[in-house]
């Protein structure tokens, strides 16, 4: 079953302002994404939210998994020391 990618306004400015070799590593773990879903369990922020998180390198991608429309929704994307102040 593979899933949609969306991402929020917000996580693809930040994208942007990532640099060129990081940046494709981060769309390239999105995209890996979209075919194979990582355990739900072991990706599954702490806390009552939807949140899950991906490593890559430094950064992060914290995403919504919406299975009834199957979509994955890249709610941020930034380097980890500052990733998760002011999650929404």
């Amino acid at each position: 079953m593979s899933y949609r990618i969306a991402v929020k306004r917000s996580a693809a400015k930040a994208l942007k302002k990532i640099t060129k070799p990081d940046r494709k590593r981060i769309i390239k773990k999105i995209d890996s994404l979209a075919e194979n879903l990582p355990n739900q369990d072991t990706t599954k922020m702490k806390g009552n939210n939807p949140f899950h998180k991906v490593r890559t390198g430094d950064y992060r991608i914290i995403y919504e998994v919406q299975e009834e429309v199957l979509v994955i929704l890249i709610v941020k994307v930034g380097h980890r020391k500052d990733i998760y102040r002011n999650l929404p």
